[in-house]
């Protein structure tokens, strides 16, 4: 919903307002950013330097679209636990079963993301980290984590090898990014095309055929950030429902504020919210 006044000064205030989804973005350099809402999106690569307003309204389940608590991922407490689209096999991919024929909540949804060309990674987000993504997926989910490099290892055709490389790395590498370390920019700087060579004899052995000794895939992100917080303060609506600030960058899925206020957008998926600009 889009409305606009003229203040007695004649400087002009847009007001967006609608449920909050990940921001869509676009893979350039610096990456653009987009936050999407049901009658309209907003370039947020435009609001950098300039003051913005978000107020917190209400909740909307990005499921059943009902006006209740997010639970989780966008989710209310009751969806959370039933949809297939939120299933334990998300989050840890070696639970994956579809390539069986085995179904967790929905095997029809369970086949059709599972049994797609999945992708493991090694990323710079704070450190080297190993992840898994759908090839469909690149490099929009190295954008999300704020990852300032990535390079893939493997791509096998289902969800589970992809689960199960994942698996036997992450005794030599991290899998969960640290986004204070993100958010200040304090990356630690690797070789990955010299680091992919190390993981071959670490796959499991019905991977190996996947993987990628000599392609050239290397990734660099660039981020619209015009400074980086030497510490930051995680903004939380349901603690501050009013929050204004300066908008000084934007990295994976966070607003960067000129005060050291982050806020997560996908954090905050299924807040319904008044944005001032």
């Amino acid at each position: 919903m889009f409305n606009s006044c003229v203040k007695p000064e004649t400087l002009i205030t847009m007001t967006y307002e609608g449920v909050l989804t990940k921001m869509q973005s676009e893979f350039g350099s610096p990456i653009q950013y987009y936050l999407v809402f049901e009658n309209g999106f907003l370039n947020v690569n435009q609001l950098l330097n300039k003051e913005l307003e978000i107020n917190f309204v209400g909740y909307q389940c990005l499921n059943c679209g009902k006006k209740k608590k997010i639970f989780r991922q966008g989710f209310c407490y009751d969806c959370f636990y039933s949809s297939a689209a939120v299933g334990d096999w998300i989050m840890k991919p070696e639970l994956s079963t579809a390539h069986l024929g085995i179904q967790d909540r929905d095997l029809a949804y369970e086949q059709k993301v599972q049994l797609q060309p999945h992708i493991v990674y090694l990323a710079l987000s704070s450190e080297v980290k190993v992840g898994v993504t759908r090839k469909t997926q690149m490099p929009t989910r190295w954008i999300d984590q704020g990852a300032t490099q990535a390079i893939s290892i493997v791509e096998v055709p289902n969800r589970y090898l992809a689960g199960i490389t994942e698996v036997a790395l992450k005794n030599h590498y991290a899998d969960k990014t640290n986004w204070r370390k993100m958010l200040t920019n304090n990356v630690e700087q690797m070789d990955l095309i010299a680091e992919r060579l190390k993981v071959e004899n670490l796959i499991p052995t019905e991977v190996q055929e996947y993987f990628y000794s000599q392609k050239n895939d290397l990734y660099e992100m660039h981020y619209p950030v015009l400074s980086y917080p030497n510490k930051v303060n995680s903004l939380s609506l349901d603690k501050t429902p009013q929050f204004q600030g300066k908008l000084t960058g934007i990295k994976g899925q966070y607003l960067l504020f000129e005060d050291g206020t982050v806020f997560n957008i996908r954090g905050s998926e299924g807040y319904l919210v008044r944005v001032n600009v």
